[in-house]
């Protein structure tokens, strides 16, 4: 699949593909996010990141915002969470990383089909679930 097929029709893309997109994408929101909130130290934004990055974090994300998420989203959630990766989580069950994958593929999704605003929805959301608000 050429990059410019992917562009055009992003639901042709595997949903692994979309995952590896979304993790960067999140992972890249995270960190600004927390800079936002005054953290500067390196080893403190670390682990504070990791507390919103891990499979268990996605997982319980995912599942607090599925009533929220439209047909066509939970559409992409169900692809991503189906997806045969052929790798195996390292710290998380089995059932958290594929929902993990899940969250990852939504979030990658929405950036292929140029959808910022609805990310930014999303990540106001997945904040506000890891940080209890």
């Amino acid at each position: 699949m050429q990059k410019e097929e992917l562009t055009r029709d992003p639901k042709l893309a595997n949903p692994l593909v979309w995952a590896f997109l979304g993790d960067a994408t999140y992972a890249h929101c995270v960190r600004y996010h927390l800079i936002a909130r005054g953290l500067v130290k390196p080893n403190q934004l670390h682990k504070t990141a990791n507390q919103y990055v891990s499979a268990k974090a996605q997982a319980n994300i995912l599942l607090t915002l599925l009533p929220m998420l439209t047909e066509e989203e939970v559409g992409v959630v169900k692809r991503g969470r189906n997806a045969k990766s052929g790798s195996v989580a390292k710290n998380a069950d089995i059932i958290d990383y594929r929902h993990a994958t899940a969250f990852e593929a939504l979030i990658g999704y929405l950036y292929l089909q140029g959808r910022e605003e609805r990310i930014a929805e999303i990540m106001q959301l997945a904040f506000a679930v890891v940080e209890g608000e």
